[in-house]
């Protein structure tokens, strides 16, 4: 994948590049009857999404699910987003921005929280794989936050500075990541979190990844 200097994007995957809230609605939803919980619907599922993951059920059934109750709805969420990633596709004008930052000179790369060993395949398979010096997804246990998987991802990254770095991403938790790291977040209103809940956390918010774009060569020249 090789190495550059300079400005240097951390992409998130899923609600970022990959345009996949269809599949995580329908799994959430699929989670939530194994509680006996009613559905939720995107607008409710964006307004009160938050990480870590269990505090999100918590603010749904008054209280924090036990450890039974998260490893089945953990794993169930998985199984059924598996099946319903299959429809989903990259989100508008993404190789078209990847390829032109990579043309400039700049670096970019993915930090995920999904899982490393689901996520490859996936890049690979969207055929942009060559645009990043490096794709990282979650390792160990699903549901924390992103922020110490942020150290371990830009230490990897050789002659990438974190004052010149910007993280793009969809949650708060991408934010918060940035900060921890000594980095720089845009914050998109394209996957799982809603416009009001993003700008509550002081950073810049767009509507549109070409924005974010944009934004992010402003944060980091």
């Amino acid at each position: 994948m090789g190495t550059q200097t300079g400005a240097h994007i951390v992409w998130d995957w899923n609600g970022t590049l990959f345009h996949d809230n269809d599949a995580i609605i329908g799994a959430t939803n699929a989670a939530f009857a194994e509680l006996g919980l009613a559905p939720l619907t995107m607008e409710r599922y964006r307004a009160l999404y938050c990480v870590p993951v269990p505090k999100f059920y918590e603010r749904l059934l008054g209280r924090l699910p036990t450890d039974a109750e998260w490893a089945v709805m953990d794993e169930t969420f998985h199984r059924h987003y598996s099946e319903h990633r299959v429809a989903c596709g990259l989100a508008d004008g993404v190789a078209e921005l990847l390829t032109s930052w990579r043309a400039a000179g700049r670096s970019q790369s993915i930090l995920s929280m999904y899982g490393h060993d689901e996520l490859l395949p996936l890049v690979r398979g969207f055929g942009i794989e060559a645009h990043f010096i490096r794709v990282d997804g979650r390792t160990g246990p699903s549901g924390g936050s992103k922020a110490e998987h942020m150290v371990r991802h830009l230490a990897a990254l050789a002659g990438v500075e974190p004052a010149r770095t910007v993280v793009i991403g969809d949650a708060a938790d991408d934010a918060v990541a940035a900060l921890h790291v000594g980095a720089r977040a845009v914050l998109y209103t394209g996957g799982s979190h809603s416009r009001a809940s993003l700008e509550r956390v002081g950073v810049p918010v767009v509507d549109t990844l070409a924005e974010a774009v944009e934004e992010a060569e402003r944060l980091a020249a």
